[in-house]
């Protein structure tokens, strides 16, 4: 029952990388694709009607994790408390900062919050890959399942790293390059004219970026965490993992030269699914990983999941809840789907 529930904590994950993923590439580009003040009310159109409904898969992750691995969350939430704060005040900023800059028409109001939006959600996309890389490398977890992560030190890899370190900046860099390239291909879908030419030609320069960089962080991870290699290596059901990357990887530059905005788009959701679910299955069984050297300080499936009894009553009410917030999130991409219009306000009506 709880290597189910690892499972659905990784696809919870992943559904939100993938969906507020888009709302974070759109917030990178934001001031580099819209150069006038009717472009910009445009990109934010083309996310106004999602954005918010994307974070609450954050939230409905968070409560799972708590509820499946509460020793993961109870460990993690301390450790990483000031990360968690910056991140918290990141997405209110980011909210507000969607929420406030159409209500007034002054120049300096606008470009103050079109900053904002741009800042919050790089910092975002950083935050978000570099808890990517803090999993994937380990944490300072003692055997009583608590460390203290300060957010940085030497920037070098040990017993004691810090949250950001050389390797988990340059996956946070990763992350930011991928969502970035999200955003310019959800872009394509929602928008015409300038806004799409412009989101068009980052697409094209950010897709063989995302190859180099990914190719580096590769390296990077066998050398900081050789065992996730091996556990895919060891478990050939993953490959198709591999398969999916690449396959996705290639049709990108290909749909994007056939003009063909979905299928880019969904090879772009490919590649981070991919991605997401071969990180998921090199690192199962366990959620945290110790950089002590002591196995037995290792937070797993096996000791940190709830009872079987509440995992299984769980397990009921969970499904409900999903095919719930799929009837909703299929009604409200019908809803706002096609092109948003040059000027359209944020919430498109």
């Amino acid at each position: 029952m709880g290597s189910l529930w690892f499972a659905l904590v990784a696809v919870m994950m992943a559904v939100y990388v993938i969906l507020d993923g888009f709302d974070f590439g759109v917030g990178i580009l934001h001031l580099f694709v819209a150069r006038s003040d009717e472009e910009r009310q445009t990109t934010l159109a083309a996310i106004g009607p999602l954005w918010d409904g994307n974070e609450v898969w954050l939230l409905a992750g968070g409560g799972v994790l708590v509820f499946a691995f509460p020793k993961v969350y109870a460990a993690g939430f301390s450790g990483f408390y000031l990360p968690l704060m910056m991140a918290l005040w990141l997405l209110v900023l980011r909210g507000l900062s969607i929420e406030l800059r159409s209500h007034e028409k002054n120049w300096i109001w606008r470009a103050g919050w079109d900053g904002m939006f741009f800042v919050s959600s790089l910092l975002m996309a950083i935050i978000l890959g570099a808890a990517l890389g803090n999993v994937i490398r380990g944490v300072p977890l003692d055997t009583a399942g608590y460390f203290h992560g300060p957010l940085f030190t030497n920037f070098r890899i040990g017993a004691n790293p810090g949250v950001l370190d050389w390797y988990t900046v340059l996956v946070g860099v990763f992350a930011t390059v991928a969502l970035a390239l999200h955003g310019a291909c959800y872009l394509l879908i929602k928008t015409e004219g300038a806004v799409y030419d412009r989101s068009k030609a980052i697409a094209n320069v950010l897709w063989p970026l995302l190859l180099v960089v990914g190719v580096i962080v590769t390296i990077a991870t066998n050398a900081v965490c050789p065992a996730l290699y091996a556990h895919l290596i060891a478990r050939p059901w993953t490959w198709l993992l591999a398969a999916l990357i690449a396959i996705s990887a290639v049709g990108l530059p290909v749909m994007l030269r056939r003009n063909n905005e979905v299928m880019a788009f969904l090879s772009s959701v490919g590649v981070l699914l991919g991605l997401l679910a071969a990180t998921a299955a090199g690192v199962y069984p366990t959620l945290l990983r110790s950089t002590i050297n002591h196995p037995a300080a290792d937070l797993t499936v096996s000791n940190s999941a709830s009872g079987r009894v509440g995992l299984e009553n769980g397990l009921v009410w969970w499904t409900i809840a999903l095919v719930l917030a799929i009837v909703y999130f299929t009604f409200l991409f019908r809803s706002f789907r096609g092109k948003v219009k040059l000027g359209q306000s944020v919430y498109g009506h």
